[in-house]
């Protein structure tokens, strides 16, 4: 009969994604079968499942980590932002409805049924299930109707472990404030600990951690140091995005209010030789930028608006007036083109935006969303690379004459005639060695990373072996519980 564990954290960004996967890789190494699980995740970074749907890029890594293909069973409930007041709900892999949070807020519990149907489903078939929270338990005007936290883990009747970010300070009121201030019932449900992020003597925090057990009653499962590889793993935020190498190639990314699906982002980051550097509002894009990558957007119209706030729209003319290149990928190449044509209003207001007109395209929105992995080749190098499409809309117009990618006998994307302005829908292109190898090429780079996708292994192995070494995972497989269907 299979167990589960909940790993909750004590607020926002505390590394509960990258623990649960650690914790996954180091118990499948143990020899068990393992799955991840996330009732609602809140997150535009999307992966393609085995079954057609979609989840959080996270549990996705995650079930990596267990040597499992993604599936919607894995996050039954994705949120994903719109406007600062609404996303667009997916359960079970498919979009239901666009909702403003308070209208969410009053119906998400009606969603309990569809998570437990997913989470007692995906027991069947291991030993245990890892289960990661959202935000924090500490939320308590969240309580009610909550799916995310204490409500499916008394649902579910799972244990929990609390893990704090001792790396922002003030761990010790995170953790004891948090039971502090949760139930008595939900209280209950924490039976252990964690602290993570620490940096340097980790016995330096042994007083600090006898202080929490002492005022909590739970136990204590470790003080976790930080991961020193954790950049070579696909990063949740996209400021997390971080460039280790000499960088004499400049790649800048302007921050979209929306942004998504910016793992095209993790494997240029990881090249020696490559600077991408995430650009925030009210700042320009540099000028001595070699390529400007538009991203993916949930909302192509409304970041199309916040380029032009930002005067980004500008900076990027300029940048092809140099002689600069642009990529755009899937949002990032609507907004390229002449014309966005929404008679619908499926992103909000209807009618017809103009775009960047940088590429002679124009782009229809239409309801149907498409969600597929997709085995493509770069036209100019041969390379296959195995890709994924998320998005609403079809692309035509002159340009797609030039197009440089083909798919099963059809041609997708576009490029300007000199070749420096180029877009398509597929995500996934640069994690395929040969292919980031042949683009990287034309801005002089000889010689780039090699396997991408094996140094995520390694990272995965690594941090798995980090977890057994600082964290009690004899102590987190007592705690575990079975589970009752």
């Amino acid at each position: 009969m299979a167990k589960a564990i909940m790993i909750q954290g004590a607020g926002s960004n505390v590394g509960k994604s990258m623990l649960v996967a650690g914790i996954a890789r180091a118990l499948t190494q143990r020899g068990l079968s393992v799955a991840p699980f996330k009732p609602q995740n809140m997150s535009n970074n999307a992966a393609v499942t085995m079954d057609g749907g979609e989840i959080g890029r996270a549990q996705a890594l995650q079930a990596r980590a267990c040597g499992r293909a993604p599936h919607t069973d894995m996050n039954p409930v994705l949120l994903k932002p719109e406007t600062d007041v609404g996303a667009q709900v997916v359960v079970h892999g498919k979009r239901v409805a666009t909702m403003k949070a308070r209208d969410y807020g009053k119906t998400k519990a009606t969603l309990m049924p569809a998570v437990m149907e997913s989470f007692h489903r995906l027991a069947q078939s291991v030993d245990i299930v890892v289960i990661e929270g959202a935000g924090s338990p500490a939320e308590i005007n969240l309580r009610a109707g909550d799916i995310a936290n204490m409500g499916f883990a008394e649902e579910a009747g799972v244990p929990v472990v609390l893990v704090g970010d001792i790396d922002r300070g003030g761990v010790i009121a995170q953790i004891v404030g948090t039971h502090t201030v949760l139930p008595e019932a939900d209280r209950a449900r924490i039976k252990g600990f964690a602290v993570n992020k620490f940096r340097g003597d980790a016995s330096l925090f042994d007083e600090g951690a006898r202080a929490i057990s002492d005022l909590t009653g739970w136990v204590n499962l470790g003080t976790i140091p930080w991961f020193d590889l954790a950049h070579r793993l696909p990063a949740e935020d996209v400021m997390d995005i971080t460039s280790r190498g000499t960088g004499r190639v400049k790649i800048v990314v302007p921050r979209l209010s929306r942004i998504a699906n910016f793992d095209d982002l993790d494997p240029l980051a990881a090249e020696a030789d490559v600077t991408v550097e995430i650009v925030e509002a009210g700042r320009p894009l540099p000028a001595d930028a070699d390529l400007v990558i538009l991203p993916g957007t949930k909302s192509t119209i409304g970041d199309l608006a916040y380029v032009r706030a930002q005067g980004w729209d500008i900076d990027i003319a300029a940048h092809v007036r140099r002689g600069g290149h642009v990529l755009g990928i899937c949002g990032g190449y609507q907004m390229l083109g002449q014309w966005i044509n929404d008679p619908d209003g499926i992103e909000g207001h209807a009618g017809r935006h103009a775009g960047l007109g940088l590429l002679d395209i124009e782009t229809d929105m239409t309801p149907e969303k498409r969600v597929t992995d997709v085995t493509a080749r770069d036209l100019a190098s041969g390379t296959e690379v195995q890709a994924y499409e998320i998005h609403i809309g079809r692309t035509t117009g002159p340009d797609c004459a030039r197009a440089w990618l083909d798919i099963a006998g059809d041609r997708d994307g576009a490029s300007s005639a000199d070749g420096r302005v180029m877009g398509c829908y597929l995500h996934g292109l640069f994690a395929a060695d040969a292919f980031r190898a042949s683009y990287l090429a034309r801005f002089g780079i000889a010689e780039g990373l090699g396997d991408f996708e094996g140094g995520v292994e390694v990272a995965l192995d690594a941090l798995a072996a980090h977890m057994e070494r600082h964290m009690d995972l004899d102590a987190l497989l007592t705690i575990a519980q079975e589970i009752e269907f």
